[in-house]
């Protein structure tokens, strides 16, 4: 008699089995990283958990769930976690994306997600708050209007959304699904969910693997707009230092500042093709859009290779080209992301915990993005209700699990130094750092062989990750046909 794959039992029991206190049945579904991309066969439910963990008699929320099943018929019993970042990601949506990081894993395992509360389909915290709100376009009087009209439209209590509501929402999806321990994957924000989930819930961890890391004993918020500001300048010299490069756009650091400059004093308008609909449109590019280019087109090392062309056509008068690219990543991060999930982690877990005494002011303002994002975070979080944050969760995790942590030099927001900082308690744990890359590195090169031999083995043996050092970093574009050979 064939054997069932693991998963495949465990779904038969969900359909018609209750545990604990919840109920999940999963169906035949499709999951993709949005319009226009291919679907992922997966099996799709919902989780039902209290709003309050603590309340026995709390309302309900719905958390959406998917797993896609093993290529294998008997996969291993501790499937892989991916955490997406944020605060406000849809992990069903990243992983959608980047799916190609974790196939060699979904040989041999089961890939769980789920969408943290108030993420995705999870109880979403929407509003109609303008997420230029959280660049700091709004005056003070202002900002503090739109986040009260926010907190009066959203339709759950923002205080149970935290991180440490959200890792006993894993728990217990653990336990559901009857799987005996967890392989955690963070990006980003991500992985401080991972770093607590271990912390919390020891036993059911088999191995951590955090990617762009946020250190537990670092408030976000300070240091966003110092790090890029390194970060661009990084690129730059970079671009000086290569001959193609330095010898297309000579000036590229006089062009920047002269760039910085001009917008500072007074904004253009824009007349081009939506790169969603083609219409035409007009849009105002001044010196807040002309830094949200910059800083979200540094996450990648693809799009970090059009920045000097793109500031270079700048300088020279033709602003259409930055301003598409910017309409295109603010487009994306303002589907990605989830403003009052956003707001419930940032107002309970970092901005509390900012010493304002210590910070840079000088630096800030000399930074590109200077210093209005944070004010205006401080600003909303001065009347965002504080909400529910477990003693130890700002400690450096501690612990004997195996756990893999990936930096990308260029990284503009969780340098390498980040995962320096997380590593320091951590007993078994190696830390890789890809030259040029940048926010995330799970896809870059060989690193989803890594990823899998990592899990397999809950080590990396020496000489396994020197195909990161050789990995694809894009060569600087010097015209809009192409990079550089």
């Amino acid at each position: 008699m064939q054997r069932l794959p693991a998963l495949a039992a465990v779904l038969l029991l969900a359909s018609a089995t209750t545990f604990g206190e919840s109920t999940i049945e999963l169906d035949d579904c499709r999951i993709s990283a949005g319009p226009g991309y291919p679907g992922i066969e997966a099996r799709c439910g919902t989780f039902v958990r209290p709003l309050d963990p603590n309340n026995a008699e709390s309302v309900t929320i719905a958390l959406k769930v998917a797993v896609v099943p093993a290529l294998t018929l008997e996969p291993a019993t501790d499937p892989l976690v991916p955490i997406a970042g944020g605060p406000g990601q849809s992990t069903l949506t990243f992983y959608a994306g980047w799916f190609t990081a974790f196939e060699r894993v979904r040989q041999d395992r089961d890939i769980v997600l789920i969408d943290q509360r108030g993420t995705g389909e999870s109880a979403p915290l929407t509003c109609d708050i303008d997420d230029d709100i959280v660049e700091g376009k709004y005056s003070a009087e202002q900002t503090l209007s739109a986040t009260r009209q926010c907190l009066e439209q959203l339709p759950h209590d923002p205080r149970y959304f935290t991180t440490s509501v959200a890792v006993a929402d894993l728990e217990a999806l653990r336990e559901a699904l009857g799987y005996t321990a967890l392989n955690l994957y963070g990006i980003s924000y991500g992985t401080r969910v991972a770093q607590h989930f271990a912390r919390r819930y020891p036993a059911s961890t088999r191995t951590v693997i955090i990617d762009g890391v946020v250190p537990p004993q670092v408030p976000l918020g300070p240091e966003i707009a110092t790090e890029s500001q390194l970060a661009i300048e990084r690129v730059l010299d970079r671009c000086r230092e290569d001959t193609a490069c330095n010898e297309r756009f000579p000036n590229i650091h006089t062009d920047f500042q002269f760039v910085r400059e001009v917008l500072d004093a007074d904004s253009v308008i824009i007349e081009l093709p939506d790169p969603v609909t083609a219409r035409r449109v007009s849009i105002e590019f001044g010196n807040e859009q002309f830094a949200a280019a910059v800083r979200l087109l540094l996450y990648n090392p693809r799009t970090i290779a059009l920045l000097p062309l793109l500031i270079n056509e700048a300088a020279n008068g033709d602003y259409a080209p930055l301003a598409a690219q910017f309409q295109m990543v603010v487009e994306a991060l303002t589907e990605a992301l989830n403003i009052g999930m956003h707001n419930a982690v940032m107002c309970t877990e970092d901005v509390p915990f900012i010493d304002w005494e210590r910070i840079d002011h000088d630096a800030l303002a000399r930074s590109y993005l200077g210093p209005l994002q944070l004010e205006a975070i401080r600003t909303m979080c001065s009347v965002w209700p504080a909400g529910a944050l477990d003693d130890d969760l700002r400690e450096p995790l501690s612990t004997d699990t195996p756990v893999l942590l990936l930096s990308g030099a260029a990284d503009p927001i969780t340098p390498p130094r980040y995962a320096e900082m997380a590593a320091v308690n951590l007993s078994s744990a190696w830390l890789l750092t890809g030259k040029d890359q940048g926010h995330g590195i799970a896809a870059v090169g060989c690193m989803p062989r890594v990823l899998a031999e990592f899990l397999a083995t809950r080590q990396l043996e020496d000489g396994v990750a020197d195909c990161l050092q050789d990995a694809f970093a894009m060569p600087f574009f010097l015209d809009f046909s192409g990079p550089s050979p």
